[in-house]
């Protein structure tokens, strides 16, 4: 067994295993890229990024963690190109770059699809992503 299979099996709740599950099936088929353990985040591609204060490092195109609470959906240029689709995404609610659900069943699984591929266009436009 790998170690993503190990982390979602792990996760107490049923319905946030069974949810993991189709959420790396979407972003991954929304990315094109494959799952990967990151800590407690399952990331999608990378990116390596520089701020201008110099600090750098490398981070998920896109990703999601499994919390106890919530789902947290990493969507890292943000949100302010996608209100329209929030409208109709159904119950939610947002931090800078975090899109938090209970579970899939709250959503429309086909607008959350259309924000992950914008996203992952709008991270590739602007870094080098890699698998």
């Amino acid at each position: 067994m790998d170690e993503l299979t190990t982390f979602i099996d792990a996760i107490d709740n049923k319905t946030k295993q069974n949810d993991s599950r189709e959420l790396i099936s979407l972003l991954a088929n929304a990315s094109g890229y494959l799952p990967s353990l990151q800590g407690s985040i399952i990331g999608f591609g990378r990116y390596h990024y520089k701020y201008d204060s110099g600090r750098e490092g490398d981070c998920a195109v896109i990703g999601f963690s499994p919390r106890k609470h919530n789902i947290a959906i990493y969507i890292m240029p943000g949100f302010a190109n996608n209100q329209q689709l929030l409208a109709r995404l159904g119950k939610h609610k947002l931090g800078k770059s975090c899109l938090y659900i209970n579970k899939l069943a709250d959503i429309d699984l086909a607008v959350l699809k259309e924000i992950a591929q914008l996203s992952v266009k709008e991270m590739q436009s602007k870094y080098h992503c890699q698998p």
